[in-house]
């Protein structure tokens, strides 16, 4: 599904914005500071219900404002095996007083990640490297982005098992003796969790290779980390830990502690790897997942470039480019030229200036 119309108030420096999009390439050019980048800050907020940019919702309201509102319609592209599926609508208010609500054909879900199936989205931008730098918890939400478009039931098992987690960790710090009560439901749905996860890395393995040797020309090893022991079962590990947890009052052992692991002879990447290769191993992560995703859904994905040109230089911009081309995505990117043609003439495109967004 792609995004066909967006609606914008009060996000960041956007007091109000209304863009009818191409299934196809977008471009939004403009200056520094222009809100260029904000604008695909509300795409990826109809999508993922939070923005790539802050873990706090709250900072993406325009200064003076109480809250933030995005609309948007997802639909099918016309000749694509998701033809003939029906419009739907997403909308999704940020408010200083209430919080996140979002709906989905005017109804309240119950679950932010409920958008993800209306509406697949990713992004590559300058901080794309956190992906290697940053806590596993990063990356967590990269897997998890992955796991849940190829098999439907991950998101209510996650919903379940995160709710599990909470629901211990109070019994070891209010009544220790009662936390092994959680343990059953805990290890059924960990288990689970873990072997999707575990099936979707091995799937992506391929995808990965191919991406990260075209674009970098590095062989880095991908390894998941389940969130305990690879040999032992989730109810051993849980036995074993249960002094540490008791006394930490925290569950130590479990998917939620899982994690990718980068590495290129044996050492962590993050440690090995420029910057700039960082990048690139990140960029390729991201495009394998894309390629895997595609083509075990038969969806379409909506990718966002923040000023791609300006983080690569040209042979690794080239290599970039042949990738992304391969792609069956919806693009928008940005740019601070109106003539960029990095992925062909673009099918729309659109001038952002002072917060103010109008097609050319």
């Amino acid at each position: 599904m792609s995004l066909l119309a967006l609606s914008i108030d009060d996000l960041r420096c956007i007091e109000h914005a209304e863009l009818a999009l191409h299934p196809g390439q977008n471009l939004v050019w403009g200056g520094n500071g222009s809100g260029k980048t904000s604008l695909l800050e509300g795409i990826f907020l109809l999508g993922r219900g939070r923005s790539f940019r802050t873990r706090n919702s709250e900072r993406l309201i325009r200064h003076g404002r109480e809250r933030l509102v995005v609309f948007g319609r997802s639909g099918a592209i016309i000749d694509g095996p998701e033809a003939g599926a029906p419009t739907r609508s997403l909308g999704l208010q940020v408010s200083r007083a209430e919080g996140t609500v979002a709906r989905i054909n005017g109804s309240t879900v119950k679950s932010l990640t409920e958008l993800t199936q209306v509406l697949p989205v990713q992004v590559i931008d300058p901080g794309i490297h956190k992906l290697l730098e940053e806590g596993a918890h990063r990356r967590r939400r990269w897997l998890d982005w992955g796991v849940f478009h190829v098999e439907p039931q991950f998101g209510d098992w996650w919903v379940r098992y995160t709710r599990t987690v909470k629901q211990r960790n109070a019994a070891l710090r209010s009544q220790p003796d009662q936390a092994g009560a959680w343990d059953a439901e805990l290890v059924r749905l960990g288990e689970r969790i873990a072997d999707v996860r575990g099936r979707f890395i091995e799937a992506l393995l391929p995808h990965w290779r191919e991406s990260v040797v075209a674009l970098s020309g590095l062989e880095p090893e991908l390894h998941y980390f389940k969130g305990w022991a690879q040999d032992a079962p989730l109810a051993e590990a849980l036995k074993t830990s249960r002094t540490r947890d008791q006394v930490r009052g925290i569950t130590h052992a479990g998917p939620h502690r899982a994690d990718v692991v980068v590495r290129l002879n044996g050492r962590p990447a993050r440690e090995v790897l420029s910057r700039g290769q960082q990048k690139l191993v990140a960029v390729a992560m991201t495009l394998a997942q894309l390629n895997l995703v595609q083509v075990a859904t038969e969806t379409t994905s909506t990718l966002l470039l923040d000023d791609p040109a300006a983080e690569l230089d040209g042979d690794h911009l080239r290599r970039f480019i042949e990738q992304v081309n391969r792609l069956r995505c919806q693009l928008v990117l940005t740019s601070l030229q109106p003539e960029s043609q990095l992925f062909g003439t673009p099918d729309r495109v659109f001038h952002v200036e002072q917060g103010r967004v109008q097609p050319v």
